[in-house]
């Protein structure tokens, strides 16, 4: 069986879905305001490892933990659920833009809510 980064299409698909992504988080005002301190072009080449990581694509992920890393943006700039949400529609948008299946885009919605408590640190 392949894994879902295989069948998403790999380094060159996480590497254009993550672009795109920011792109449109960024441009969301429910959400942009979480990175207006942020470096993204280490953030972009963070979350596609991150991504390469959850999705099967390499053995281990070297980054903080979930909890760990958005531990500040809950307590001084209130992340919650909705925000969350905002996170994965904007994931989906860009999935679905980019010409991927429902169930593929299925299949990262699950791999997003499995982390949902740890990112809200809950």
């Amino acid at each position: 069986m392949t894994t879902l980064y295989e069948r998403l299409g790999g380094a060159a698909a996480i590497d254009a879905a993550v672009d795109i992504f920011y792109d449109k988080v960024l441009a969301d005002a429910r959400i942009s305001h979480f990175f207006s301190n942020t470096d993204m072009a280490r953030q972009r080449s963070h979350q596609k490892a991150f991504l390469t990581y959850a999705f099967g694509g390499g053995p281990a992920y070297n980054g903080k933990g979930m909890r760990a890393a958005h531990q500040g943006l809950v307590d001084k700039l209130g992340l919650n659920e909705s925000h969350f949400d905002a996170v994965v529609e904007n994931l989906a948008a860009t999935l679905a833009g980019l010409g991927v299946s429902d169930a593929l885009i299925g299949e990262v919605a699950t791999v997003a809510a499995s982390i949902k408590d740890d990112v809200l640190c809950r």
